[in-house]
């Protein structure tokens, strides 16, 4: 068995309109990392995690998840690759649409083929790990933002994914969310790739920050190694906040 969630190894991709977004990108994460994925806007961030799900087909170089090539021409390597990579969105709203919390969460799984005791128990257990068991018969659009946002992670899990990947998971919560789901995602065993600009959240949640931008990988190591070269940051056009030390 693979050691590895994920291996990316020479990737490179261009739009059709010819913009290349990802020049012959190399990395590893190792079951049970948390690597915050961090970069400008238009690095190729969103670029590489399409990779990870088969959404777009590598031009050049491999993806590999839990020791599976994603090949976007075989239907069910995609399907079961699609099952190991969890998308969280930015905005829950974009997946969650079912007319209570638990059949939002049965949904995966239930077109997975899960049934019965089964589909229970794998509802039940995510609800638990995000904290909204007690919420299960709730419509999600009375929920606060918050809330909905534990459920979006929650349908996520309940499909037990190799890895997690949170676009963004500290935008518009307030300071007790914000605390919430980061005691959440510390408590979970899983793989997780956190796409963040959010830097106090990176360092709080991930040992590992990887800066991609124009395309290529520039810096890979400790979170707190790489936060202390402020230079580094800068050119990078990440910064922390004001008053913040490392």
């Amino acid at each position: 068995m693979s050691l590895s969630s994920l291996r990316i190894q020479n990737l490179a991709y261009a739009y059709p309109d010819g913009h290349q977004a990802l020049f012959g990108v190399d990395l590893e994460i190792k079951r049970g990392e948390r690597v915050a994925l961090l970069g400008p806007n238009g690095a190729g961030k969103t670029t590489l995690v399409l990779h990870m799900n088969g959404i777009i087909a590598a031009m050049q170089g491999s993806v590999a998840i839990g020791g599976q090539i994603v090949d976007v021409k075989n239907k069910d390597s995609i399907r079961h690759i699609r099952e190991k990579v969890g998308i969280v969105f930015q905005d829950p709203d974009d997946q969650l649409f079912m007319p209570t919390v638990a059949e939002d969460v049965a949904f995966g799984p239930y077109n997975s083929g899960l049934r019965g005791a089964d589909l229970d128990r794998a509802v039940t257990d995510a609800l638990t790990k995000v904290g909204m068991l007690e919420l299960g018969d709730r419509p999600p659009h009375h929920l606060s933002f918050g809330q909905r946002r534990r459920v979006a992670v929650a349908t996520v899990l309940a499909m037990s994914p190799e890895i997690l990947v949170l676009d963004e998971p500290s935008s518009n919560l307030d300071p007790a969310s914000r605390r919430e789901l980061a005691e959440i995602l510390r408590g979970l065993d899983v793989t997780i790739l956190m796409v963040t600009h959010d830097l106090p959240y990176a360092l709080e949640l991930c040992e590992r920050a990887v800066i991609l931008s124009g395309g290529v990988i520039v810096a890979d190591g400790p979170t707190r190694e790489i936060f202390k070269n402020g230079d580094l940051l800068a050119a990078h056009r990440l910064e922390l906040p004001a008053g913040f030390s490392i």
